[in-house]
């Protein structure tokens, strides 16, 4: 069976599918792997280092594509690679179908058996394989350094001959992965920190870090596998009448609060960013998919009445050489699940695999893709 790896193409992108160690597992499987000259330099990652890990470097990404039973990526591919695999081929990468509707056709109407990491179930089978948990971890500990910078201010309370500075308060808002993680770092870094999230249930994982949750009399909005479910309008309102207060004593605000596949919920007001304090600091890891914060321009860092609003795209990026290890390694155990002997043992009787196969036989078979792409 052949594996390929194709250099990532799409701008400011620096991770890659694969790393050395997890070439290693490949090829310990049975597996002929394939990477393009230069797919893992912006990680920092030589060609010499994939050669000896047994994987063969390519020059000619299209001749490599051609003849590859899987592919592993990081971003959907384009209708220019989606051209060159041969029919039948298996693709792993993120899909994002909510947004990226047109290469999910295109995957259809070209017989791509295509998995999307973003539609991996929340079963325990399946932790070694969530990209979206490993990446979005990364995100949120970038997030507070990235405020760290932009910031006026230190972190942590220091007591000095020239009098006491008081710490930074950090408000995070949405208690996921990526949540959780950057109420970590910002304690690590001294901070005082609340977060708030719909989901009640996180209040023991909030408080276990060191951070005060904040309750609101609100109904709680738990969803299917641990993720927030998309809220009405309704309740969004009230929760903004309700938040605002928080965010005006905050002197830096991460959102990281996001539905799977949908729009990302409006958290922070323009109002609300206008009663904040000058110098205050706003990272919206919501950004490429709409934000959390009214105002944020995703790609962009402008600033409102003295505020800063941070939407940068794609922070997981920013550290590929980690990012890239992480995921690579979920990505080699979604494909190593998928084989038996060496070669492409596909069950859909399997909840992983009939859970993330989006497009097989022609067709697209994922009833939330399905749903996703007519809503595109």
């Amino acid at each position: 069976m052949k594996v390929a790896v194709p250099r990532e193409i799409e701008q400011g992108e620096r991770r890659v599918a694969i790393v050395p160690d997890t070439a290693k597992m490949l090829t310990a499987a049975g597996l002929e792997v394939s990477v393009e000259a230069g797919a893992g330099a912006a990680a920092f990652l030589t060609d010499k280092q994939y050669e000896d890990a047994g994987a063969k470097v390519e020059s000619r990404a299209g001749t490599m594509l051609h003849y590859a039973d899987a592919v592993l990526k990081v971003q959907a591919p384009r209708e220019s690679e989606i051209a060159l695999l041969k029919k039948g081929a298996v693709l792993i990468s993120f899909l994002q179908p909510a947004t990226q509707g047109d290469t999910v056709k295109s995957l259809a109407q070209h017989a791509i058996t295509a998995f999307s990491l973003e539609l991996l179930p929340r079963i325990s089978r399946a932790q070694s394989m969530d990209a979206l948990s490993s990446q979005a971890s990364a995100s949120g500990y970038k997030a507070v350094l990235i405020a760290a910078e932009r910031l006026g201010k230190l972190f942590p309370m220091m007591m000095t001959a020239a009098g006491t500075v008081a710490p930074t308060r950090v408000l995070v808002m949405g208690a996921g992965v990526a949540g959780l993680q950057a109420i970590a770092t910002a304690r690590r870094l001294g901070a005082v920190v609340s977060a708030y999230d719909v989901r009640p249930a996180v209040k023991e994982e909030v408080q276990s870090l060191g951070a005060t949750f904040i309750e609101l009399p609100l109904e709680a909005q738990e969803g299917q596998g641990g993720y927030a479910r998309e809220q009405s309008e309704e309740f969004l309102s009230k929760q903004r009448q309700l938040i605002g207060e928080h965010v005006a004593k905050a002197d830096v605000v991460i959102t990281t609060a996001a539905v799977p596949g949908r729009k990302a919920p409006l958290l922070v007001t323009a109002e609300m960013v206008k009663g904040m304090r000058a110098g205050s600091v706003i990272v919206d890891l919501a950004a490429e998919t709409g934000g959390n914060v009214e105002l944020t321009q995703a790609g962009k860092e402008i600033g409102v009445d003295g505020v800063t609003i941070i939407g940068t795209r794609n922070v997981p990026s920013t550290m590929p050489q980690t990012t890239s290890q992480l995921y690579a390694r979920n990505v080699a155990n979604l494909l190593l699940h998928l084989v038996k002997n060496g070669a492409l043992a596909l069950d859909f009787e399997d909840e992983i695999t009939k859970a993330a196969c989006v497009t097989h036989g022609g067709e697209i078979v994922n009833e939330r893709a399905k749903q996703m792409v007519s809503a595109a």
